[in-house]
């Protein structure tokens, strides 16, 4: 909402008025008051903490942490921490081997002892960094580790990219409010709710980031961190994309490619009484008929939705990782067919009997619910468009802006629109594998086909990303369409024109702070 201006400055220059007073912009137009300072808006804020090991991080660089291993821009993987790895025949140990050069900010050295410590904690802490694999890590020697699988899992490789290095001797009650790392910046003050600031750490093994001081802040509404960037108060601003045709002097909008996306899940089983292991109800005998899944697939207008919702900052989705590695570009449909649709529906027998403008069959109106976030004005867009993109199929869809709690009570039974986008392939696996029907959010449609699984299972268990690709592949080959995925979001900012931000990271959903993968790397050019 777009109405209070005067109330969304106000706010900015509240949160940041301390900050701006003794650093505002210098006449050139670069800020902070000095070229080697950064003042960002790019909202992430940890609630929780900056603890690797309860799940900071898994969004994208810990900043404060290293790695053992980084994701490149194109997704490739790289050394951090490690100088290499290997995995064993039987894909049960990885053997890690380590520099020795690196140290914590706290002047300690970063040693075998801290990563068998950090991975073994994070297994055992059930934090949202999934490290269950894990069946034990030990010390080799001085610089390599062996880290011990239950069983094969070709998705670990994105632990040792994730999960921050913390020192064993120092990790304890408040660590997550004070983190001590080895990575390119170091926390310095957290005021919650208002700003974070860190510094360089002029200890760090890698290439030294240009910008002694970066100081996050954090606004209670989105015009409100547009209003701090159009008083030239920050660097790089985060904006949906409805914000993105604002004018800002001396910013110019980067649009940032993603996995980010949005997609609706449909319950593929019929209501027959049956229930969750939490309680909650399952199935729905609309959305159960492979066929409406279907007509609604190829019925969608998926340029449509990129250009009014998206205001073109996007692209047409037709999977949860359209961007990756191990997209399968056969899942690409001809869509908004609205007569292919129809002819589905029909031969299916799905008939409009009475005239009412609403098909059924065997006494089945073609009628359910679509819920999405209460607050969430992007998805609710989504499910409206969504509204009136099927109605000419026959199809009735009514939706209605749930809280979290609600929606995962009904995400059995209902459509939902979620946003998934992960650097991780697990995520495609926890979407479509039957052992997730229940768990969480994940399956939500309780969809289940044992080929999906057995190729889902097999790139698990193959010993390597490149082996595992092709199974993830065939696994996305069906026409069954448990999930009509929609939009994949490109992330907009508004950066300074004295700022080079360099290329790229293609970005996870966007929680956390995934502009700043790269953040080692930004230059100040003017």
């Amino acid at each position: 909402m777009r109405t209070s201006r005067v109330a969304a400055v106000s706010a900015a220059l509240l949160i940041t008025g301390g900050l701006l007073a003794a650093c505002g912009s210098d006449d050139d137009g670069s800020v902070g008051g000095a070229d080697r300072e950064l003042v960002l808006a790019v909202g992430g804020e940890s609630a929780e903490g900056y603890d690797p090991t309860l799940g900071w991080g898994r969004y994208g660089s810990p900043l404060f942490q290293s790695t053992l291993l980084v994701r490149n821009a194109d997704l490739s993987v790289g050394n951090d921490l490690a100088t290499g790895y290997q995995v064993s025949k039987d894909g049960l140990t990885w053997t890690v081997d380590l520099r020795t050069d690196a140290t914590f900010t706290d002047g300690t050295p970063v040693t075998a002892e801290d990563v068998v410590y950090t991975f073994s904690t994070a297994a055992k802490s059930g934090g949202l960094t999934d490290v269950t694999a894990l069946k034990s890590a030990e010390v080799v020697d001085e610089d390599t580790v062996a880290l011990h699988l239950k069983q094969p899992q070709s998705t670990f490789i994105n632990r040792l990219i994730s999960l921050g290095i913390v020192p064993e001797a120092a990790h304890g009650e408040g660590y997550a409010a004070a983190p001590i790392g080895s990575g390119p910046f170091k926390l310095v003050h957290w005021e919650r709710g208002q700003q974070l600031i860190v510094e360089r750490n002029e200890d760090y093994y890698g290439t030294a980031p240009s910008f002694d001081k970066v100081t996050f802040v954090f606004f209670d509404s989105e015009d409100a961190a547009l209003a701090a960037a159009q008083a030239g108060e920050v660097d790089v601003v985060g904006v949906p994309s409805s914000l993105a045709g604002s004018t800002v002097q001396g910013m110019s909008v980067q649009a940032i490619t993603s996995v980010d996306n949005r997609g609706m899940s449909l319950p593929t089983v019929p209501a027959e009484g049956k229930k969750s292991p939490s309680g909650a109800p399952i199935g729905n005998d609309v959305t159960s008929d492979v066929a409406v899944r279907r007509a609604m697939n190829i019925a969608v207008d998926r340029e449509k939705l990129v250009d009014g919702i998206l205001e073109g900052y996007g692209t047409p989705a037709y999977g949860p990782a359209d961007a990756a590695p191990w997209f399968a570009e056969e899942t690409v449909v001809d869509d908004a067919d609205l007569d292919g649709a129809k002819k589905l529906l029909d031969e299916a027998g799905w008939k409009d009997g009475d005239g009412d403008g609403v098909r059924e069959k065997d006494g089945v109106k073609a009628e359910f619910n679509l819920l999405y976030p209460a607050g969430d004005t992007l998805r609710q867009g989504l499910a409206l468009s969504l509204v009136d993109m099927v109605k000419p199929l026959g199809i009735t869809i009514t939706t209605a802006g749930r809280s979290w709690e609600e929606i995962e009570k009904a995400q059995h039974t209902d459509a939902v629109l979620f946003g998934w986008g992960s650097h991780d392939p697990t995520e495609l696996y926890n979407l479509l594998h039957s052992s997730k029907a229940g768990v969480e959010m994940y399956n939500p449609g309780y969809y289940a086909n044992a080929e999906v699984d057995a190729e889902l299972d097999a790139a698990q268990a193959a010993r390597s990303q490149d082996e595992a690709i092709e199974h993830w592949q065939q696994a996305q080959r069906t026409d069954d369409v448990p999930w009509v995925w929609l939009v994949n979001l490109e992330h907009t900012y508004f950066v300074s024109d004295c700022l080079d931000i360099g290329t790229p990271f293609i970005e996870p959903h966007g929680h956390g702070w995934p502009i700043t993968a790269g953040l080692a790397n930004w230059k100040r050019t003017c």
